[in-house]
């Protein structure tokens, strides 16, 4: 099912993404998979989430790292492509678009961990703070593409403020 899911991505930034302008959206691709990397590699040891397949390819697609890296490269890409390709000038027209995609990333993540078991959420994670995650995220990536060390300095002070948030254990780290 994740393929599902990934195909339909990476179709909407074939036909939606602004392919011309790549290398404009290639720091802020990078931007994104980075903190996802380093989500990865920090929580190891105490995922707030992970994935797993429930129902098409489950011998292939048996861990959430062959998972995430799929995401990784493949949705993430296609998202920022999307999502600043498309980006509206007015303010009040990108207040919206900014809900749409947040919209997007939280309807696919509740039916993937509602319905198909796609997800699961641990440590205390649940869909309102992915909710709350997609809205950080949606805003940083605008922000990012703007001015990147802006967006580098929140980031920083949002993943010190989940870290506190969930009391999560400095002994997780390597």
């Amino acid at each position: 099912m994740h393929l599902i899911f990934i195909s339909i991505f990476l179709m909407a930034a074939l036909k939606w993404g602004d392919w011309k302008r790549w290398r404009d959206y290639y720091p802020t691709i990078l931007f994104l998979i980075t903190g996802d990397l380093l989500y990865n590699f920090l929580f190891f040891n105490h995922s707030m989430w992970a994935y797993q397949e429930t129902i098409f390819l489950e011998d292939i697609l048996t861990k959430h790292t062959i998972i995430s890296l799929m995401i990784m490269f493949i949705v993430y890409p296609s998202t920022v492509l999307i999502y600043l390709g498309k980006f509206p000038h007015e303010q009040g027209k990108q207040i919206l678009w900014i809900m749409f995609w947040i919209l997007i990333y939280v309807v696919v993540e509740f039916i993937n961990s509602r319905f198909l078991h796609l997800i699961n959420h641990q440590n205390g994670w649940n869909n309102w703070w992915s909710l709350a995650f997609n809205v950080v995220m949606f805003v940083m990536l605008r922000v990012h593409h703007k001015n990147p060390l802006i967006a580098w300095g929140l980031s920083l002070l949002w993943i010190l403020f989940l870290w506190n948030m969930f009391k999560i254990p400095f002994e997780i780290l390597k």
